[in-house]
């Protein structure tokens, strides 16, 4: 039986990158997917491509709507949610001086009101039934604070910050829900190659990686599949850091 057998996982971003990973992961051990994404076209690719009940969704993370929507067509078909992936996200290359208020702004929206909006609406429809899991995708920018990424730094601090109260809340009201965030260092997806500026680069799926080589999109795909299932039972209000060390290294 897989790791998270009969569960229903939504993910956000899930039409590329991480988010796709992560469908595929949980598809594997057992989940039915609801892949969303802000374009349904690669939503829509990656449930076809990952079968076992998966549907797509349009969603807008920034929308309230659009999670008040979703939510409803969740219910509507699968009667549950027992797995949320917050997992949207964009990056903006620009230091605090070069960075708008409109450029700031727009990511907040997307990857902090997001996950926000995400688990403000999941927690009623978990807690419904035999609650769940809530795993909020941070980054080590949260933990270090890159200069040339301040908004998406200052975004997955919040992240950070929101899913320990989201656990608390949850642990005191009784919820059996964990929320839990996933802090990861470079990973070779098309939004870190964008960011870079470069193509894209082949890196191993197994075996231990050298400093400074980025880490495979299923390495973090294997975290979310662990948060997602009852292995981590006692692991709530968590920040797993998956970074090939990175934030530890003296220089």
């Amino acid at each position: 039986m897989g790791r998270v057998q009969g569960k229903v996982a939504l993910v956000t971003g899930g039409g590329s990158g991480l988010g796709a990973a992560d469908c595929e992961a949980l598809a594997r051990e057992g989940a039915t997917i609801v892949v969303t994404d802000v374009k349904l076209e690669p939503a829509q690719a990656v449930a076809d491509r990952i079968g076992n009940g998966a549907i797509a969704l349009t969603l807008d993370v920034a929308q309230e709507d659009q999670w008040i929507a979703v939510m409803g067509e969740i219910e509507k078909r699968f009667g549950r949610l027992d797995i949320l992936v917050n997992n949207a996200g964009v990056v903006l290359v620009a230091d605090v001086e070069e960075t708008t208020l409109e450029q700031y702004r727009w990511v907040n929206a997307i990857m902090s009101d997001g996950v926000f909006l995400g688990c403000k609406y999941a927690i009623p429809l978990m807690n419904r039934n035999d609650g769940g899991s809530i795993i909020n995708m941070s980054s080590t920018g949260a933990l270090l604070g890159y200069p040339i990424f301040l908004a998406y730094s200052a975004a997955k601090g919040a992240v950070r910050s929101l899913t320990k109260s989201v656990a608390v809340m949850c642990q005191e009201k009784g919820y059996k829900i964990r929320c839990n965030s996933v802090h990861p260092g470079a990973i070779e997806t098309p939004m870190v190659q964008s960011a870079e500026g470069r193509e894209a680069k082949d890196v191993p799926e197994q075996g231990v990686l050298p400093p400074g080589t980025p880490g495979h999109p299923s390495d973090i795909a294997a975290m979310i599949v662990y948060l997602a299932s009852d292995e981590s039972r006692f692991v709530n209000g968590a920040e797993m850091v998956v970074d090939n060390a990175v934030t530890i290294r003296p220089f």
